[in-house]
């Protein structure tokens, strides 16, 4: 190693540097504390009485424990039936945006293709211009598909801001060279496209998952407007019944009048909890690709 380089390497930080590095550590503890307490207290006041969580106290750890909410969600007969439309849904969901948004993306991103630039405006009017909720509900149910899950997948099968990231991951990560040298070797269009850009995009395909599972979990106006028969809701929606439920306080006595109250304001919290878990515990396994494949895809060359 050259002089010059090892002087370079073994260079000390200054007294301005480790203020500033002592900055941005305080800066970013505190916005970390600001992003996760909420959410740190949102599970603490499921688990704690809500006698306590709306005297407007800071909680840290659970106080005067109380489990009414939970053992009233679990007690809901349509709650398992609503986690598991979620899930059915989610998946032919992530499954039915995978194949429109993946190959129209790759697509989009081949110089060489006709029309393109014509359909990507049209593509991007969308995102600004629709025909509303009206249009909408009468070709659902022109289609045949209300009250069925097409119901809640078609209208939303490809999402033009994920699509229009998956574009420039394909454009800034799949040079024109690799495609001129597979056609070399006798390759199609096809065949580049799924031994070669498919493999080599496990990163925004991750990040694509991610997003549209997001969405269709968190689905709830579409449910409600596409939606019949109540077996069929999602999650968001049941969770929602469970608490208009609880709010019908007509014929009771005062202690049960309080009693009641006292589960209702639980439940909020409950809801938030039990609706926010699944997607909490799969979120660690993806973060890695998450960054990585948003950076990639909303940055063009």
């Amino acid at each position: 190693m050259s002089e010059k380089t090892s002087g370079i390497v073994g260079c000390k930080e200054s007294a301005g540097d480790r203020v500033f590095n002592a900055f941005n550590l305080v800066l970013m503890i505190l916005i970390s504390i600001v992003i996760v307490y909420p959410l740190w207290y949102t599970i603490i006041a499921s688990v704690t009485d809500p006698v306590v969580v709306n005297s407007g106290k800071f909680l840290l750890i659970p106080t005067k424990f109380y489990a009414g909410g939970y053992k009233e969600a679990f007690d809901y007969p349509m709650i398992w039936t609503g986690y598991r439309n979620s899930f059915v849904y989610t998946i032919v969901y992530i499954l039915v945006a995978l194949c429109t948004t993946v190959p129209g993306a790759y697509a989009l991103s081949r110089k060489d293709m006709a029309g393109r630039r014509p359909l990507m405006f049209l593509f991007t009017f969308t995102m600004f211009f629709n025909g509303g909720m009206i249009p909408m509900y009468l070709t659902v149910k022109g289609l045949g598909i209300y009250d069925s899950i097409w119901a809640l997948v078609l209208p939303i099968g490809v999402s033009v801001y994920n699509l229009i990231v998956c574009r420039s991951f394909f454009e800034s990560s799949l040079p024109n060279e690799l495609l001129e040298a597979s056609k070399l070797d006798g390759c199609s269009d096809f065949g580049f496209f799924f031994r070669i850009a498919l493999p080599l995009s496990t990163t925004i395909i991750a990040v694509m998952v991610l997003f549209y599972a997001t969405s269709m979990w968190n689905i709830y106006f579409n449910a409600i407007m596409f939606m019949q028969d109540e077996h069929k809701m999602p999650l968001q929606v049941v969770l929602r019944n469970l608490v208009l439920s609880n709010q019908l306080l007509q014929g009771a006595s005062a202690s049960e009048m309080v009693e009641k109250q006292k589960l209702v304001d639980q439940l909020k919290y409950v809801i938030v909890t039990l609706a926010a878990f699944p997607l909490v515990i799969v979120y660690p396994f993806v973060q890695k690709y998450f960054a990585k494949g948003v950076m990639i895809g909303a940055v063009k060359g």
